[in-house]
């Protein structure tokens, strides 16, 4: 019955819309100049609000990310269906096929294939297997498990991306076979990822908050990227409190119930991903732990090579100016190419695939990287919506029309608006590159500019964090091949819980203009609510801890 009623007005709705459309023709060829009602205002928030709800009442994110993107081109069209379809599809700006053809997102999808193909070959090989073995050997508790994947996220600091993709593929046999549930993998992929590349001065993050720092400006971007880095509280408070919840074995909200039914053998809970079935058969017998260890290490020097090499350090330009500059989605590509001709002529050289086996693991490279390509691609079409709607501005103005009463306060606001910007646009650079410029309006130079992008960059980071629409939050979820839906709502309380504390701690910088002071305290302030949390929900038994 509920589902005729849905059906029922679903077909009024569209009914309506091509009557309403066949009333009001738009001419198409005059657009040029065309500027919805809706432009810059609270309504351009509305379809990743949409998304998000849909998304976190469903648990379904396809349907959940294309109502959002349909609600924004129909709010951009006026709600004429042939307009709004256009706009959806076509439009320069902002329309899927422009997201996808647009040479950066188009590098990343590429990365993906390629890495879904790399991590086809070393199951294949029997790498991934041997590894597994060598891990279950050496790391004896789901403790050791989950520590070792956040070294070597912690290591793996150039892109998020890469992040990713990378500790998923190489830790989740481990963290399997110790029983961590692959939405607690999930988080720890993601808090490892941006967290990282954030604090990092050597990483595609640091290039991208350089370049948001205005020329006019007359600061060095890279400088002032180096000094937020003490104030950059979420991300250091969420490795603490990573480290805290994983020593402690405490873990409260949807996770718990994760972390609970992983100890039963059930590593999803629910939603698991058809990613999770790379290749199996006559997986090769010869394969070593070098075989996984040589191809990740060669990945990761030859990505290192080639962002120096996009950013001019072969034509005469220092390291880190070219790192600065670096073109990170085509470096990616560049890496992820040379690394699979690498790792096929040296399984070929210990004699453990054929030709045939590599070519095999091509489209199942592919096969593997469909559901995060689709959620990629649904999510910018949704951000490209919300661009067409000028949301950015809207939070812009409502910003700028306020820093300048609020001062010593101002650091905690930009945080929050940080936040929400990043979490409704699913994007984290978008939203630095926004507010840096407004901050420097304000605070042109000294102590306060620092902590105020300092909260700008953390507070973008977070709201990454909570989004079901974020790039990097779908990185994660491919990467640990965990449920995407299972991955945000388990990460959210979390990622929330150290946003409030991130908050109170920006407002103590703002008065104090001190990390030294600042930091301390809003690490003090941390771990007094994780006993706090310890003690309402309580630990994992230690035996269990140690199967």
């Amino acid at each position: 019955m509920l589902k005729r009623v849905v059906v029922g007005v679903f077909l009024v709705i569209v009914l309506v819309l091509i009557g309403y459309t066949i009333m009001n023709p738009v001419d198409m060829g005059a657009l040029e100049e065309y500027v919805p009602a809706a432009y810059a205002t609270w309504v351009g928030l509305l379809p990743p609000v949409i998304a998000i709800v849909l998304a976190l009442i469903t648990k379904e994110v396809y349907s959940s990310l294309f109502i959002g993107a349909i609600s924004g081109a129909l709010i951009y069209s006026e709600f004429n269906l042939e307009l709004a379809l256009n706009t959806l599809f076509f439009n320069e700006e902002g329309g899927m096929l422009s997201k996808i053809s647009d040479s950066f997102n188009a590098g990343i999808l590429i990365f993906l294939v390629l890495l879904g193909i790399l991590v086809a070959l070393m199951n294949k090989a029997g790498g991934s297997a041997a590894f597994g073995k060598w891990a279950t050997r050496h790391i004896k508790t789901r403790i050791g498990a989950q520590v070792a994947t956040v070294i070597l996220g912690m290591l793996i600091f150039i892109d998020d991306y890469f992040n990713c993709l990378t500790v998923g593929s190489v830790m989740r046999p481990v963290t399997d076979t110790h029983k961590v549930s692959r939405a607690k993998l999930a988080y720890i992929i993601d808090a490892t990822a941006a967290p990282i590349c954030i604090i990092a001065p050597i990483s595609s993050w640091a290039a991208a908050v350089s370049s948001s720092v205005p020329p006019e400006s007359g600061v060095n971007g890279f400088q002032v990227f180096i000094q937020t880095i003490p104030y950059n509280f979420y991300a250091i408070l969420t490795l603490i409190m990573m480290f805290y919840m994983i020593f402690r074995r405490v873990d409260f909200g949807p996770m718990k119930k994760h972390e609970l039914n992983a100890y039963k053998g059930d590593l999803f809970t629910s939603g698991q991903e058809s990613a999770d079935r790379m290749i199996e058969e006559q997986v090769s017998k010869k394969g070593k732990v070098v075989d996984l260890v040589v191809p990740v290490a060669f990945l990761i020097v030859i990505c290192i090579f080639t962002m120096v090499y996009t950013g001019g350090f072969f034509s005469g330009v220092d390291f880190v100016t070219a790192f600065g500059d670096a073109d990170a989605s085509a470096a990616l590509v560049l890496g992820g190419i040379i690394t699979i001709v690498f790792t096929f002529f040296f399984y070929l050289l210990r004699d453990i695939i054929t030709f045939d086996d590599f070519m095999k693991c091509i489209p199942e490279g592919f096969k593997a990287m469909v559901a995060p390509i689709l959620v990629l691609t649904l999510a910018w079409t949704l951000s490209g919506m919300t661009g067409l709607l000028g949301a950015k501005f809207f939070v812009a103005a409502k910003v700028a029309g306020h820093a300048a009463s609020l001062q010593s306060l101002l650091p905690a606001v930009i945080f929050l608006v940080a936040l929400g910007l990043a979490f409704a646009t699913g994007t984290s650079w978008g939203t630095f590159g926004i507010l840096i410029p407004i901050v420097m309006g304000v605070f042109p130079s000294g102590e306060m500019m620092v902590i105020s992008i300092a909260s700008c960059l953390a507070g973008a980071v977070c709201g990454d964090h909570c989004s079901p629409i974020s790039d990097t939050t779908i990185m994660a979820s491919a990467g640990a091949q965990s449920n995407h839906i299972n991955h945000v709502s388990t990460q959210l309380p979390y990622a929330l819980t150290c946003a409030a504390v991130s908050c109170v701690t920006y407002i103590i910088a703002g008065f104090t203009k001190s990390p030294v002071i600042s930091l301390p305290a809003g690490i003090v302030i941390l771990l007094v609510v994780m006993i706090i949390l310890e003690k309402m929900t309580g630990r994992e038994p230690e035996e269990e801890a140690k199967k």
